[in-house]
């Protein structure tokens, strides 16, 4: 089954990422990474907010109904919503001025999985981490990474997922269940062909995993085997990120980037940087509770 996704939120983000769907407020959130900003809207496409940045900042986890766990690289900090007040949780790779942040999520044990890249060449420099925040504790679960993504997690928290992205493969492990930490070794789970390379992922209530086609133009739902299940079209050429959201979690959100793009491609892709939306038929699942 293929469908094309619709144009939810004209937003033209640089570099649109880190969407995700706030259960307690009910709202979307997403950044643009290079303009180091947040974005909420509603479920019918009304922008509420606009939080600005001095660092470059690429994912969030829920604290609470009022609170949220910003990703950088210097590290994790809180950001009320309400008052906009900021404050440092915990630092995460604080010494290092070549890197930043980039795709990260809440697993189901709470724990905040952080990939750093670099900021030169990145898809030709390994300069990256991965990295698993956990009740102030800082684990660092992979080195040499080019473009850390698609962090997702199975919904009984057992598996893993994630890729770097210029490996062009999707990866899995197996987790503690407590701790959040791998258990065993990363395998190989799908394989992404040229032109597209797998960005940012989430996974449904069914376990099937959802993962932005960047250079492709699609969203491709993965079985648990790793075969192709479905594809979604965008009708741009760069998307980057997933996520479910709406009351009942049916509504597929996608970010993507006018970042890299030619005169002439922007021209012939006027929607680039937009929020894009599809309803389907089995529900995400509500993000996870950051324990920070």
């Amino acid at each position: 089954m293929t469908d094309t996704a619709e144009l939810f939120i004209d937003s033209r983000c640089e570099l649109g990422e880190g969407i995700f769907w706030h259960p307690l407020v009910e709202r979307l959130f997403w950044f643009d990474i290079l303009n180091k900003t947040l974005f909420s809207a509603t479920a019918g496409g009304i922008m509420v907010d606009r939080f600005t940045f001095e660092a470059t900042v690429t994912a969030a986890g829920v604290i609470d109904a009022d609170n949220l766990a910003i990703a950088s690289a210097a590290g994790i900090f809180k950001l009320n919503l309400s008052t906009d007040a900021r404050e440092l949780l915990v630092p995460l790779d604080p010494g290092s001025t070549g890197v930043r942040s980039n795709d990260g999520r809440v697993g189901p044990s709470g724990a905040f999985w952080i990939g750093t890249m670099g900021l030169k060449d990145p898809g030709k420099v390994a300069a990256g981490a991965l990295y698993s925040v956990r009740d102030g504790a800082v684990t660092r679960l992979l080195g040499d990474l080019h473009i850390p993504n698609a962090t997702c997690f199975s919904p009984d928290g057992g598996t893993a997922y994630f890729t770097d992205s210029a490996t062009r493969t999707l990866r899995k492990v197996a987790i503690d269940r407590d701790t959040g930490l791998p258990s065993g070794a990363w395998q190989d789970f799908a394989r992404v062909e040229p032109p597209a390379e797998p960005d940012g992922a989430v996974v449904d209530a069914a376990g099937y995993v959802w993962n932005a086609q960047w250079g492709a133009g699609s969203v491709i739902r993965f079985a648990p085997d790793g075969s192709v299940d479905r594809v979604v079209r965008v009708p741009v050429s760069r998307p980057t990120c997933p996520a479910f959201g709406g009351k009942e979690l049916k509504t597929l959100y996608i970010t993507s980037a006018r970042d890299g793009l030619t005169a002439e491609e922007l021209a012939a892709e006027p929607l680039a940087g937009g929020v894009f939306a599809i309803d389907v038929d089995v529900p995400g699942l509500p993000e996870n509770l950051v324990r920070i």
